[in-house]
């Protein structure tokens, strides 16, 4: 049977941000929960230490591609991480800025320290990365 009247459909669209109340993750376990910066704190410090296309539990725009790397001239490292970071964390709707990076070489590793501008205040990064 075909309804025959009217249906009033009345969407309402919200532009809000989601709670980013989270499980707290530790070296060797879940304990607790963590919310706002902290919460970031932890998303950052998971996204960039994911390699990207390697885990079919997340899609291809989650994580870093860094594999790719080794072996390269350091200074295209640099540049391509600066690029790479960028783009995985911009994703985050609650990060307004990546800025300010840094990068010491030593031997056969590249030390990145760059600032994270989020709605919750700022954050200061520190990557490793295997050149």
């Amino acid at each position: 049977m075909i309804p025959q009247g009217l249906i009033d459909v009345e969407l309402q669209v919200t532009d809000e941000v989601e709670t980013t109340k989270t499980y707290k993750l530790t070296e060797t376990n879940i304990q607790g929960f963590v919310d706002e910066l902290e919460a970031l704190k932890q998303a950052i410090y998971k996204v960039l230490n994911t390699e990207k296309y390697e885990y079919p539990i997340y899609s291809f725009n989650y994580g870093i591609e860094l594999e790719s790397l080794i072996g390269k001239d350091p200074m295209y490292v640099q540049i391509e991480l600066k690029r790479r970071i960028k783009d995985c964390l911009l994703q985050d709707e609650r990060i307004t800025s990546v800025d300010n990076f840094e990068f010491v070489v030593t031997g056969d590793e590249l030390l990145c320290t760059f600032n994270v501008a989020s709605i919750y205040g700022e954050i200061t990064i520190t990557k490793e990365v295997n050149i």
